[in-house]
């Protein structure tokens, strides 16, 4: 299967529908056209103008006044690759290296950059041949786009670097020689297209958002066993409630849990209580700002990957170079700190019905084991989930409100964006792993309600969950099924 770049408008559904089903990657007629005419027009450009072009002719950030012979354009080009290449830390994960490589070669098709075809086309030949470079988290500042983890990924294509092939690290030189790939030489221009840009934040926004999207749905499905394990009330989900208080996000959550507990045995019996706690009864207000929140940051980084954000920008139709700041990243930098908060909410609540389900309120055993004292149960799952939503409050300060000057001043204000999208992956990470430890819990409850029957919905996910994770009567080692548990919200759909 092909995906063609062109200008049509890039869904962050449709970059999910490429990674997760094998596309293979190429470029439009229209986009060569786009690219080779660009490239044309900065060439002539160049012949016919004294008039020095930043990051064409100069040297690039504070250097910008320093003028480069022509016969060294090509070395400044390599240079800028080799001297910004300084990541460090952890490595970033290839399924979002991949999709770097992605909407890089999405930016630079717009026809605004200046690149040779063959430089975007090596592009592609990195993504359809599973061909992975080797980036690493730390080293942007989010400002002139991401220039440490660009450089690192844009290496390989000049025969630098390290590449991952089938789960092995490879020096970059030694695949292409495999291969028959001859190293790109880079023209004017071209290092710093490929460098300036922001597809290092955009990548982990995206993936992290298309994460999200299916841990919102696993959050309504899991928070709706949990309530009827609780033995909740339905009156709090009722149309008539949120008609008056009509936010989209929460009118679709009451709307899902009326629907995924329709028919619930559990849900029809007479209740005791008059209410229950915020955890259960506040499930379509908070999932509900969860779902507003994701809903907009999916407008604003659908955006940007549409966008050319490298610099300077060329304008072949108006005759026109321009440096400007169209890499800087504030736009994604503010709603990928936004996100990790909702994200992060959906883990807070979560785990305070954790904490509910086991104390023993509602005709439910303590730490929902039946001979509880011999047996700790399900007391420590809480604990680590409270661990982890505690990291992920810390994770959510949001890293947007930083900037240290670089570059001698010249570039200073930085959006810190990078930092804001690590820590954003991580935060989604987290509230995986607490939903996990509550659906443990939440169907370990339900077998206290039996004979009575949940939801038909409810009682499929509790039977395909019951396929990998048992009952535990008594005390057992529980790591192993929390993570079966996360491996289960990554094989199943959820019932909305």
């Amino acid at each position: 299967m092909i995906h063609h770049i062109n200008s049509e408008w890039l869904t962050i559904a449709r970059v999910n529908e490429v990674l997760t089903k094998g596309y293979k990657l190429e470029l439009s007629e229209n986009a060569k056209r786009r690219i080779v005419n660009c490239r044309k027009y900065l060439d002539e450009k160049m012949e016919n103008t004294e008039r020095p072009i930043y990051g064409v002719t100069t040297g690039f950030g504070s250097l910008c006044n320093i003028s480069v012979d022509k016969e060294n354009l090509s070395q400044l080009q390599k240079n800028l690759m080799m001297s910004h290449a300084c990541g460090t830390g952890a490595r970033v994960p290839s399924e979002i290296v991949k999709l770097m490589l992605f909407l890089k070669a999405q930016s630079l098709s717009y026809g605004h950059s200046g690149v040779q075809l063959i430089t975007v086309e090596r592009i592609l030949d990195l993504f359809n041949n599973n061909i992975i470079p080797v980036v690493y988290e730390q080293g942007s500042l989010g400002a002139s786009g991401d220039l440490s983890p660009l450089a690192h990924m844009c290496l390989p294509l000049i025969g630098l670097g390290h590449v991952e092939v089938d789960g092995k690290v490879y020096e970059s030189s030694e695949i292409m020689e495999k291969i028959g790939w001859e190293p790109v030489k880079l023209c004017s221009k071209e290092g710093l297209a490929l460098l300036n840009g922001t597809q290092f934040m955009s990548a982990y926004g995206v993936y992290s958002l298309i994460n999200t999207f299916r841990l919102s749905r696993w959050a309504d499905t899991i928070g709706a066993m949990s309530l009827d394990a609780f033995d909740g009330r339905m009156e709090p989900f009722e149309h008539n409630v949120h008609a008056i208080r009509p936010h989209n996000g929460q009118i679709e959550t009451a709307r899902n849990i009326r629907e995924i507990l329709a028919g619930s045995e559990i849900a029809k019996q007479p209740k005791t209580h008059v209410q229950d706690p915020y955890s259960f009864r506040c499930i379509p207000q908070v999932h509900g700002a969860a779902k507003d929140t994701i809903a907009y940051v999916a407008k604003v980084l659908e955006t940007e990957i549409n966008s050319a954000t490298d610099n300077p920008t060329v304008f072949p139709e108006t005759d026109e170079i321009i440096s400007a700041g169209n890499f800087h990243g504030e736009p994604i930098a503010l709603v990928m700190d936004f996100l990790a908060i909702a994200v992060a909410e959906l883990g807070n609540i979560s785990e305070r019905r954790i904490y509910r389900i086991i104390s023993g309120a509602r005709n439910l055993p303590n730490f929902l084991v039946a001979n509880p004292g011999l047996n700790s149960g399900f007391m420590i799952p809480q604990y680590t989930a409270a661990s982890i939503v505690s990291q992920s409050k810390g994770l959510c300060w949001p890293a947007s409100c930083d900037s240290i000057p670089s570059s001698q001043g010249q570039e200073d204000h930085v959006s810190m964006g990078s930092n804001a999208a690590t820590k954003l992956w991580k935060v989604v990470q987290n509230t995986e792993r607490v939903l996990a430890i509550e659906l443990m819990n939440a169907a370990q409850a339900l077998e206290f309600r039996r004979p009575l029957r949940s939801s038909k919905a409810i009682e499929e996910i509790f039977a395909a969950y019951r396929t990998v994770v048992p009952f535990v009567d008594n005390d057992t080692v529980i790591y192993p099924h929390i993570a079966t548990s996360v491996k289960f919200l990554n094989e199943h759909e959820p019932a909305c």
